[in-house]
């Protein structure tokens, strides 16, 4: 499973770095770089590739859709460290971009790196007919700003220290991390023309994957270690925000994880073999400490 996750991530990131090297120069290229260099597992990629795997999809063409979908999860985690959202000063144990360059340049790196997603996906590096381009970028747009990440994080900001039902909670977490996951899961099956009837099966599985993750990111801050972690943990409870933890309380928040992950297996188990990369990187997610 690591081995797997491993080639994911420096496959990922070699197709960045050479797509950064045609970009014509510009100051803020070195703080987008910081945010989006940063050591991350690229689990979003890895989800995209182990649904590609089910559906038989050129690798090649998911590492670089998987490519802008790490440019969108990156612009969201330096403007969720800003001050004015979530003020995080580390971030996989280095210091967040608006630390390292200052406010100003970490709302415009973060921005910078939103456009360029669509950059990638209009690339002629990916070999797709247009229209299945025009999909991509729309599915994206929409899991990243109001309906998606976006959206979520202002529901996150607008709940803490309120009261708040266990629907609204879902909701807004489904937003924050299970859209762009649900991108993940749909975007192999958009590359292979599949019905939209399949495609809104695979949108589900990734909200639920999504979930599955925010719930573990959750778990993490309320009991992990910040040394692992890599950035301060019991900041959940500190800033009084509305998780599954703080409603549910510790151990029924693990029993609802348990439960999605169980869940998830039984949706995937009928696609048989092709799903069992899928299934290892669930239990990864559903296990991990940082």
């Amino acid at each position: 499973m690591q081995n797997n996750l491993n080639k994911v991530a420096r496959d990922t990131d070699l197709f960045l770095k050479k797509f950064f090297k045609t970009q014509v120069k510009s100051p803020l290229l070195n703080s987008m770089s910081y945010g989006l260099f940063s050591g991350g597992k690229k689990i979003r990629s890895k989800i995209l590739v182990d649904v590609g795997k089910i559906f038989d999809a050129d690798y090649k063409k998911l590492i670089i859709v998987g490519s802008a979908v790490e440019c969108i999860h990156s612009y969201s985690l330096i403007h969720d460290d800003l001050p004015c959202m979530d003020n995080d000063k580390l971030r996989r144990g280095k210091p967040t971009v608006h630390i390292k360059f200052g406010e100003s340049t970490a709302v415009l790196a973060g921005n910078s790196l939103l456009t360029l997603s669509s950059e990638i996906l209009t690339s002629k590096l990916l070999k797709l007919d247009n229209s299945i381009k025009i999909n991509l970028i729309k599915k994206i747009s929409e899991c990243s700003g109001h309906l998606g990440i976006a959206g979520g994080q202002y529901l996150d900001l607008s709940y803490e220290h309120k009261k708040v039902s266990k629907k609204k909670v879902l909701q807004m977490e489904i937003k924050k991390t299970g859209k762009l996951f649900s991108f993940c899961c749909m975007a192999p099956l958009i590359i292979k023309k599949k019905d939209s009837k399949l495609i809104k099966v695979f949108d589900q599985i990734g909200s639920d994957i999504g979930l599955l993750f925010q719930i573990v990111d959750d778990l993490i801050d309320y009991m992990g270690q910040a040394s692992i972690a890599g950035k301060k943990t019991r900041k959940d409870e500190k800033q009084g925000k509305a998780t599954l933890i703080s409603l549910l309380g510790y151990k029924n928040a693990i029993k609802y994880k348990n439960n999605l992950i169980s869940n998830l297996h039984k949706k995937l188990s009928k696609f048989g073999s092709k799903s069992y990369n899928l299934i290892d990187t669930l239990d990864y997610i559903a296990t991990r400490n940082k």
